[in-house]
């Protein structure tokens, strides 16, 4: 990669959350009359203190104003939909977007305060957003208002994950989330059904290969495959018992799917085998999409790989994305987006580095 910055502050490997950023004021009133009250008359402390009481000072508001994108971010997903456009949500319900490839950010009102782990786009104006306490958002006019969508399902827990949501043309969407969670929506993302996967596990990542057939990955390797758009499910026996936390096709036959310890599956039948790759890396793998050229795998430690179609040979470029972690990549005319902490990185990789996972 010949170019690589970081939108916002620049990203920390860590997991911890972000500071509260409220430090403990020092009582300066009384150090200042402790100090002056020896050695000046009694008359100009008691004007210190008439002032430090009574007088309101003035605040100049220029400059003073929060950034679009802070350090204590926490951004879980990203989505480039068309043209420069960029979106990207987090923790407390902030979603911010971009319109120059990530070079300035606005942020768009969401009307909630949760955390917000995914977000899918299906073109400029329509997108969904999904989050914690089964939150799902929608918009048809390019984010300027999200609109809290109709959910059909039950709470698990007070705090039920929606952990990634992906779309398909038509106005189909999948969303997958804690307890054995899986919502369908048919109509842009403004009403959501609960799709009756057996068990309670924990579900990572989903692939829409039709409007019908969905594959969808989790926790101990579980693969689960529909071909009814979700009425009934058969599980698909995995190589590892390793968590999958993401899933990605190239096309209709030929996905990978990849999860902690660097674990990485792949299939050549549309879903209904799956093969574990030889170990490429130790860290974590929290996202591996297909740029149209090659595979890219993101993750723990500044993790990432870009893969032959075949998956045979692969270019570590960890180096140029720092050392944070990355829960999200997406791509769109050569330009890179990835989710993290304290902002979205964008990186421009050139094509001699492209040329080098072929």
């Amino acid at each position: 990669m010949s170019d690589l910055k970081i939108s916002g502050t620049q990203m920390e490997n860590t997991f911890s959350s972000p500071p509260s950023g409220q430090g403990r004021r020092v009582p300066t009133l009384r150090k200042i009359s402790s100090v002056v009250g020896g050695v000046v008359p009694a008359l100009i402390i008691a004007v210190l203190m008439y002032a430090a009481f009574f007088v309101k000072p003035t605040v100049n508001s220029v400059g003073a104003s929060r950034p679009v994108i802070e350090q204590r971010d926490l951004f879980y997903s990203v989505a480039m939909p068309a043209g420069e456009t960029v979106w990207a949500v987090g923790n407390y319900g902030k979603i911010v977007i971009s319109k120059d490839n990530g070079a300035t950010w606005t942020r768009q009102p969401s009307g909630v305060d949760t955390h917000l782990q995914s977000i899918a786009a299906w073109d400029s104006n329509r997108a969904v957003a999904v989050g914690n306490d089964l939150t799902a958002l929608y918009t048809n006019d390019g984010g300027k208002h999200w609109i809290k969508a109709k959910v059909e399902a039950k709470k698990n827990q007070d705090i039920n994950e929606l952990v990634r949501v992906r779309v398909l043309a038509g106005g189909h969407a999948v969303a997958v989330g804690e307890f054995g969670t899986v919502l369908g929506s048919d109509d842009f993302g403004a009403s959501w059904r609960a799709l009756p996967v057996v068990g309670d596990a924990s579900w990572n990542d989903a692939a829409l290969l039709s409007p019908q057939t969905y594959l969808i990955v989790g926790e101990i390797g579980r693969i689960e495959m529909t071909s009814d758009g979700g009425a009934t499910w058969t599980q698909i026996p995995s190589p590892t018992k390793s968590t999958l936390n993401s899933v990605f096709f190239r096309d209709a036959q030929n996905g990978l799917a990849a999860g902690t310890g660097g674990v990485v599956i792949s299939t050549d039948d549309g879903g209904a085998t799956w093969t574990q790759l030889p170990r490429i890396t130790q860290q974590h793998i929290f996202d591996v999409m297909w740029d149209g050229h090659h595979w890219v795998l993101t993750g723990d430690k500044g993790l990432l790989l870009f893969g032959s179609a075949e998956t045979k040979a692969w270019n570590n470029m960890s180096r140029l994305a720092g050392s944070s972690w990355h829960t999200q990549t997406t791509a769109r005319n050569g330009v890179y987006a990835l989710a993290g902490r304290g902002g979205i990185a964008i990186a421009k990789p050139d094509e001699d580095n492209k040329k080098s996972g072929e």
